[in-house]
């Protein structure tokens, strides 16, 4: 009997092979990698539309502080002339109270840079204070922001010095050329600038 079953066994069909666990392992190997490259990607994109989004919503924010910035600028007496904004006092103060109230509005005194600005700020035919003033060394005129003097619209045979004249004001005459130096703690009305915001 025994002689049997062995060729049976013999005469038997060839069983069908099974896959070798080695091809299985690997085509597993690469369907994780597969996985894993497209989680990689997604995440990659997902940044990128974060960013993307953060930065148009930072700038459309910025867009919209700077318009409303505008426009409360207009409304509170505030006049736009040639990319900056000037306020003209009602009030008269010394310069150096005139300077400080520029500064807690945000400004600062004119710096008048054009004869366009120059002749912007004389319209208004009142003796005004601008941010000049050589009261750190005589005879040396500097801006507010420490840039020196470089135009000047002197009206004539000023700055004179005379009586500790160490401030600035656009005087109420009808000309191009009116500047002069006057003493700080006299009371005159003020401009103050505040560069509009790029």
């Amino acid at each position: 009997m025994q002689q049997m079953e062995v060729a049976d066994y013999v005469n038997e069909p060839p069983r069908p092979k099974q896959k070798d666990s080695g091809d299985a392992n690997q085509t597993e190997r690469r369907l994780c990698q597969v996985l894993l490259l497209s989680f990689g990607l997604l995440c990659v994109i997902q940044a990128i539309l974060n960013v993307s989004l953060r930065l148009a919503y930072c700038h459309t924010t910025h867009d919209m502080i700077k318009d409303l910035e505008e426009d409360r600028l207009r409304t509170a007496q505030w006049e736009h002339f040639n990319g900056s904004f000037y306020y003209f006092s009602s009030i008269t103060k010394t310069w150096h109270e005139s300077r400080d109230d520029c500064l807690q509005k945000g400004a600062h005194l004119v710096i008048i840079n054009s004869r366009e600005e120059q002749n912007f700020t004389t319209k208004f035919g009142k003796r005004l204070w601008i941010g000049l003033t050589d009261s750190e060394t005589e005879g040396t005129w500097k801006w507010v922001d420490g840039t020196p003097l470089n135009q000047s619209y002197w009206h004539s045979v000023e700055p004179n010095g005379g009586n500790d004249e160490n401030c600035v004001e656009i005087l109420s005459v009808d000309s191009e050329n009116n500047w002069n130096d006057n003493n700080c703690l006299v009371l005159f009305n003020w401009i103050c600038e505040m560069k509009v915001r790029p």
